[in-house]
């Protein structure tokens, strides 16, 4: 399992399932066009720090800047759940009335072009609603569960390092 592997080559693993993850969710968004909210791109964004952080971690020799990238990386996952722990309890308790964000077509007509360009970076879709599950899990549910796991892997990491000096 990952007693044996070093901080290094879990962290490489750690950074190609990220990559892996946001593959998925831009196929679920391209090709069968699921449209996210601004929840889903806030996960989004932490999903390629976490990978980023985890990548360059990957590369480092030096063990303080191992433990420095893993605490990093363990913040913004932690982060990323909070996002998509918030969205699962929107998705089990919705509110009355829900603003997400505006409807893409509205804000093309009825903002400047350099105004409407970030908005729709925020994601147009509705944050409460679920469009695909898989084993009875949203992508909210499932995006809480691999922030989570990474959390705690990352917790393992440090631990381990502490542990063996």
């Amino acid at each position: 399992m990952l007693l044996g592997l070093s901080v290094r080559q879990v962290m490489g693993v750690i950074a190609a399932g990220c990559v892996g993850l946001l593959a998925y969710g831009l196929y679920l968004q391209h090709v069968e066009g699921l449209v996210p909210c601004p929840m889903c791109i806030v996960q989004r964004y932490a999903l390629v720090l976490v990978a980023l952080l985890a990548g360059l971690t990957a590369t480092s020799t030096r063990l303080a800047w191992q433990l420095g990238g893993v605490v990093a990386m363990i913040l913004t996952a932690g982060f990323g759940a909070f996002v998509a722990a918030r969205q699962s309890w929107l998705q089990w308790y919705p509110p009355e009335a829900v603003s997400c964000g505006r409807d893409f077509y509205g804000m093309v007509e009825n903002f400047p072009l350099q105004r409407a360009i970030p908005m729709i970076f925020k994601g147009s879709g509705d944050c409460t609603k679920v469009d695909w599950t898989f084993l009875g899990g949203s992508i909210a549910n499932w995006s809480f569960l691999c922030f989570g796991g990474i959390a705690l892997l990352g917790s393992y990491l440090v631990w381990r390092s502490a542990r063996s000096r």
